[in-house]
């Protein structure tokens, strides 16, 4: 299956039927009268996130939905059936937002979340409805309401509790790959990654989702390689593990790279808690080591984590500091959000 995770689609609420005018005619009723019924009501546009999906691929092949229209009214007082709805469903993490690009209309955190954005236009009342003690056969109804319509852009941001950033061949994929059953594609070449992917870690009897997103380069908020797009799956995670390349050149400005693209990206990526790690250390001799650590330590202002995914060196223990950073995140959110309120 293809991941996409952004759609552009057409929504539109049905109309409603229309009343109708008709009077009784039945054999041997002295006072016939008005019996026209009213329209039905148009149908809903509903969005719902289910459980199962991962992608939005969905909407790649049908861009246009819309409800059902109400049925007309019709005589001896029947009643227009009512239009049928339309339900969008998308994965958990999916934002609804206008057609202007930037005005949230919802955002679908939990499977079992509903929320209507079109409502259907109401059914015309026919003319039995406007009958009086002194019209006694009103020969009008109403047309039924027009439903509404716009266009909403659909945005998937993937639900993780930690996200591995970093530059190209950092190792990201590797680590998923060592401490999840994910089977992200791992090759010895840039940019292997092309689309983000999850993992459930399970370790020291703790649990929690891990998403990896393509590598990042210089000027990648600019368009540059594959952009910093993907970044947005990482905005809903309590933690950040920025992956150092230790064969690379320079550890510490490869550090500074990726973090300029996260600040120039925004949207609070920049203060989210971020475990630094060398990784790939089990191809370096100790000089080598011992001179990338420095330098990283220098350009992170901490002391990083020493990591080798393909032999398992500190995996354990990044696993336990992202744990930690995590819980300390949790009590801090909880502690910021308001007290319920108490009569």
């Amino acid at each position: 299956m293809k991941f996409l995770d952004e759609a552009k689609v057409y929504v539109r609420s049905g109309d409603g039927g229309a009343g109708c005018v008709a009077f009784r005619r039945e054999k041997f009723i002295e006072f016939g009268g008005p019996n026209g019924g009213d329209g039905g009501r148009g149908g809903d546009v509903w969005v719902e996130c289910v459980e199962g999906l991962n992608t939005l691929i969905d909407y790649r092949y049908q861009q246009h939905f819309k409800a059902k229209k109400g049925e007309h009214g019709m005589g001896s007082n029947r009643h227009g059936a009512n239009g049928a709805d339309v339900v969008l469903k998308v994965p958990a993490g999916t934002e609804i937002v206008a057609e202007d690009g930037e005005t949230l209309i919802a955002d679908m955190t939990h499977v079992g979340q509903r929320v209507r954005l079109a409502k259907g236009g109401n059914g015309g009342f026919g003319n039995a409805y406007f009958t009086t003690s002194t019209n006694r056969a009103p020969k009008h109804a109403n047309p039924g309401q027009e439903g509404s319509e716009q266009w909403i852009w659909l945005r998937l941001k993937l639900i993780a509790d930690a996200g591995l950033v970093g530059l190209p061949n950092a190792g990201k994929s590797t680590f998923l790959a060592t401490v999840t059953a994910a089977k992200p594609k791992i090759a010895d070449y840039p940019f292997t990654t092309l689309h983000p992917g999850l993992g459930v870690v399970r370790s020291d009897e703790r649990e929690f989702v891990l998403a990896d997103i393509p590598g990042l380069i210089e000027g990648a908020h600019e368009g540059v390689g594959l952009g910093d797009k993907f970044l947005a799956h990482v905005e809903r995670c309590r933690v950040l593990l920025h992956l150092v390349d230790g064969t690379s050149e320079h550890a510490g400005k490869a550090y500074k790279l990726v973090r300029g693209e996260l600040e120039a990206y925004g949207h609070g990526l920049e203060d989210k808690p971020e475990i630094v790690a060398l990784s790939k250390v089990d191809a370096l001799d100790p000089e080598t080591l011992k001179e990338q650590l420095a330098r990283l330590k220098r350009a992170a202002k901490r002391k990083p984590l020493v990591l080798s995914a393909a032999s398992g060196l500190g995996v354990q223990d990044a696993l336990r500091t992202i744990a930690t950073e995590m819980r300390v995140a949790r009590i801090a959110e909880e502690e910021a959000q308001p007290a319920p309120w108490q009569p």
